[in-house]
Parts: structure tokens; C-alpha cells; sequence
């Protein structure tokens, strides 16, 4: 049940702070992208995204895009305009791109935390590769049936992920 167990819950990624990650030594965000650092399908981040990041640099906190995204061309265009590293098609919950990532940027597991809206590929992935997981719920699930019935299926594991303390 570990496995599947968040070490920190938000509602979404703006309730998480450069601040609070420094705190806890983190300098690598490895986030997901749909439905976690914007909706399906939006080609460009918006601007409080941008501002977000921002943030995160100014407390020494790298954020990197580690998408599932079968399409290369979404990650890409997406990451580009945000300033961000990424891995798509990154295999998660597969440990690999994590790796590669925390590799790529010179940090170690304990500087790394990943966020997503997901527990069976960025919950489960984060505690395989050994670094700290942060669970958000999704930004939107209209559009795809098979979204409703994969987040019913997480329900008992958001709840066991729930936390009183804040990151």
C-alpha cells in the first residue's frame, strides 16, 4: 500500500510553493503535464503557470515536464514554452525517466519530489524511483470516460494520501 501513498496532497499545483520545497530540500519538480500542470489538449501554458515556475526558480527549484504522452510533439511545444526540461513519453511508473531526469540535472533522489494527478503512474512512480511523491487532483476529467473510471479505481488510495500537514 506504500507504494500507492503520496507523500504530500494539494488540491492543485499552485498550493505548492518554492518556498515550502526548499524547505524540505528539493531542487528538481518533476511534474506531469495533463490534468496536472494544465488541461488535455491546452497547446501552451497560461500565464500563472509561467509566474509558478518563476517562483519555483527563485527558490532553487528546477521544474521538469515528465509526460506519458505518446504524441513527442506535446511535451515538447509545451515544455519549450515554459523554459522547462522534459521527457516525454517517459514510461511511468517505470523508474527510467525519473533516472534520467535527476541524472540529467545533477540532483539526487532526496532533492527530487514528482507531481500528478495520477497514483498509478506518478504516486507509484515517484516510490519506485525512490523519490518524494505529491498527489493533486486532476484539473479536469470531461472528455474521456476511461479518465472517470482509472480515478474511481484511485479513490481509496487519495484517501490513504490524505494529509492534515501542508508541503
Amino acid at each position: 500500500m506504500a507504494l500507492f501513498r503520496a507523500a504530500w496532497t494539494a488540491d492543485d499545483i499552485y498550493e505548492i510553493s518554492g518556498a515550502a520545497l526548499e524547505r524540505r530540500g528539493i531542487r528538481l519538480l518533476l511534474a506531469d503535464l495533463d490534468n496536472t500542470l494544465a488541461p488535455y489538449g491546452v497547446p501552451l501554458p497560461e500565464d500563472r503557470l509561467i509566474r509558478w515556475r518563476e517562483e519555483l526558480n527563485a527558490h532553487g527549484v528546477t521544474l521538469f515536464i515528465l509526460s506519458n504522452n505518446r504524441k513527442e510533439h506535446r511535451p515538447r511545444i509545451f515544455a519549450e514554452a515554459l523554459g522547462v526540461p522534459y521527457i516525454g513519453h517517459a514510461g511511468k511508473p517505470k523508474s527510467g525517466s525519473f533516472y534520467q531526469a535527476m541524472e540529467q540535472m545533477h540532483v539526487t533522489k532526496a532533492q527530487t519530489a514528482i507531481i500528478g494527478d495520477q497514483v498509478f503512474t506518478d504516486v507509484l512512480g515517484g516510490n519506485l524511483a525512490g523519490v518524494s511523491a505529491i498527489l493533486v487532483k486532476p484539473i479536469r476529467l470531461a472528455g474521456n470516460p476511461g479518465r472517470y473510471l482509472r480515478y474511481a479505481v484511485e479513490v481509496p488510495f487519495r484517501l490513504l494520501s490524505r494529509r492534515e500537514d501542508k508541503l
